[in-house]
């Protein structure tokens, strides 16, 4: 079975424990942002379950930009790596599972 986007996303982000990603996405026209750094992911703008098993990013979600930065995340000193990654762009930089 194929891991979803997240799981690729996160499964990124443990063979690069010192990024982070920050995943803009659509949701049914409304905008999302997630953050992903080191297996989690969390969303910046609507309630994510404490339970890790729960995903983030539903299923009908488009991602319109990856930004990967240098970790740790803190928001008023953002260190970017590459901004506005395409999905074609960043998955091409996954290992093949």
């Amino acid at each position: 079975m194929a891991l979803s986007i997240e799981k690729q996303l996160e499964q990124y982000t443990l063979q690069h424990p010192k990024e982070v990603l920050l995943v803009s996405i659509d949701v049914n026209g409304e905008p999302d942002e997630i953050l992903i750094f080191r297996g989690f992911s969390s969303s910046l703008v609507r309630p994510t379950s404490p339970d890790p098993d729960v995903p983030v990013m539903p299923d009908d979600a488009s991602i319109t930009a990856i930004d990967r930065l240098a970790g740790p995340y803190q928001p008023d000193d953002l260190h970017y790596l590459e901004r506005q990654l395409s999905w074609a762009e960043f998955s091409q930089r996954l290992s093949p599972n």
